[in-house]
């Protein structure tokens, strides 16, 4: 279990919790609506300089009436609004037509069809919610890039228009938001590229909606800065090297020394008190000078300087007297080694992190993995995930939640799919986003520092599904610290697993400073 989460929900859970909070609660819809509106209004008053006019365009559902909630509150403040409602008012229904009637009967300007956007104005993107599901067509696609040709600035309700709520894809076109008032609790798709570049700051209103109800309980969550950092191992003053774990790196092939010392200095820098390298014989030489802090151990090879099939004996024995195994970076493709590598992992009994050419070995039977008992965390691109999962990288960027869930489910492994927003899923089906990482970490033996890391957190004694999110959270953490002192281009691995010590340092400090009231006042997402 992990603590300090914001919890995140899809459409289909929102749906549920706003249906149970009128239905069973006996909360009026209309109350609800209203309340959103009026958090419209504090946004747009918020984010509005002054005398700029606002447009306010409306579709015919929740997300519409909640946009003429806003613009009748704005209209009785005077500030100068019109509303452009993108469908025929005779079709408006319930909650949003008895809206329609009072912004009427209140004289709020408005238009229809091929309405115009003042050059300079505010817009208030009120057209879709959701339920949005397929891609935005015709008249309202076209409607949709106009509201983004303004020169102004837009807020978006719940979620920007055209972006899924749930894979925070987006579906055909969409708006770009500067401020999306989310309502009740925060959407999935908004954590997720390309959905968190186009939600733009994210504030989450409260509008009485409950978070809960029963079997509609959220299952995604999204790590915040004092979770992180609330997660990391204790360093109590009397320990020393044997108290913070022995990490066995698996890794190394003629070529790819690099991804073996990469990996070694992401456990050392994470923490782990002692690390070990289990290398191809003739390439030991080579990592004793690459991984100075790191002990180094030669195994059988084959011709090619990659692990022989013979080498597992060898292997296992340093395994029962480590804690953690971290199996992949740089082994290389050959059939002996991947047989190496299938007959390893079902045959190691330390927790075990499998990473790049060991994800590939597995593919042929990833199912396998769930016969291992002690904790295994996979760390897979999604070219990866998508070779395990028998379908193509496009599909798994395409709704990277569910993939990540199936994987864990199919392997009863822990799972980190990397990316933008990387995700951790648990068997079980729950998920934890991480906010940290950009662009910066678009380069060669990023992920080999990211095992490393992982494997050093298990080694310290966290259970598996906090020691990825916490790997994870700290690896974009010190991209993003790289990134604002010197851009997001040109990074180097190394530098990542360098900075892994003052990121960690600067979390604990975070949660040594919170006081109670910090924590009722967090904000989402939290500035990386």
């Amino acid at each position: 279990m992990i603590s300090d989460r914001w919890p995140l929900v899809d459409a289909a859970t929102m749906r549920g919790l706003d249906r149970h909070t009128i239905e069973t609660l006996g909360v009026p819809g209309e109350l609800l609506m209203e309340s959103a509106g009026r958090a419209v209004v504090d946004a747009v008053l918020a984010l509005r300089p002054r005398d700029t006019p606002v447009l306010v365009a409306c579709g015919s559902g929740n997300n519409g009436g909640d946009g003429l909630v806003a613009a009748r509150h704005l209209h009785a403040l005077g500030v100068p609004v019109r509303v452009a409602l993108l469908v025929d008012p005779n079709e408006l229904r319930g909650d949003p037509a008895a809206n329609w009637s009072r912004l009427v009967a209140a004289g709020v300007p408005w238009e229809g069809g091929r309405f115009r956007v003042p050059e300079a104005a505010l817009v208030v993107d009120a057209v879709f919610g959701t339920g949005l599901s397929r891609p935005v067509a015709g008249r309202a696609a076209e409607a949709l890039e106009r509201l983004g040709q303004t020169r102004g600035r837009t807020v978006a309700v719940d979620v920007p228009s055209g972006v899924c709520a749930d894979t925070g894809r987006v579906l055909g076109v969409a708006v770009s938001a500067d401020v999306t008032v989310t309502l009740g609790l925060p959407k999935l798709g908004l954590t997720l590229e390309p959905g968190r570049q186009h939600a733009g700051r994210i504030v989450v209103a409260r509008i009485g909606i409950a978070d809960e109800a029963p079997n509609l309980v959220p299952r995604s969550f999204m790590l915040s800065r004092a979770g992180a950092g609330g997660l990391l191992p204790a360093r109590p003053a009397a320990a020393h090297k044997g108290s913070f774990g022995h990490v066995l790196v698996v890794a190394g092939s003629e070529g790819k020394t690099g991804a073996a010392a990469l990996a070694a200095a992401g456990a050392v820098r994470g923490g782990a008190g002692l690390v070990t390298v289990a290398c191809p014989a003739s390439l030991n030489p080579i990592l004793e000078v690459k991984t100075t802090e790191a002990m180094t151990v030669p195994v059988p090879e084959t011709d090619e300087r990659a692990f022989a099939n013979n080498a597992q004996e060898a292997v296992l024995a340093l395994a029962a007297e480590r804690d953690v195994v971290a199996l992949g970076p740089g082994l290389g493709r050959s059939l002996e080694t991947q047989s190496f590598v299938r007959d390893l992992a079902k045959r190691v009994e330390r927790p075990l992190v499998l990473d790049a050419d060991a994800l590939v070995a597995l593919a042929e039977d990833p199912a396998a993995l769930r016969a291992r008992r002690a904790a295994t965390i996979l760390t897979p691109h999604p070219g990866e995930a998508a070779r395990l999962l028998g379908t193509s990288a496009s599909e798994v960027n395409g709704d990277r939640p569910a993939w990540a869930r199936r994987l864990a489910e199919r392997t009863g492994a822990v799972t980190l799919l990397k990316g933008a927003a990387s995700l951790v899923a648990q068997p079980d089906g729950e998920l934890t986003v991480t906010p940290t990482g950009g662009p910066a970490l678009g380069t060669g033996g990023s992920g080999d520092v990211l095992t490393g890391l992982v494997a050093a957190l298990l080694a310290q004694g966290l259970p598996a599904a906090p020691a990825a999110a916490l790997a994870a959270y700290v690896h974009g953490a010190c991209a993003d610290r790289i990134a604002a002192r010197r851009g997001r281009s040109g990074l180097a691995a190394q530098e990542l697993a360098e900075e892994i010590p003052a990121t960690m340092e600067e979390l604990r400090t975070v949660v040594a400073r919170r006081t109670e009231t910090q924590a009722l006042a967090l904000p989402f997402p939290e500035p990386r």
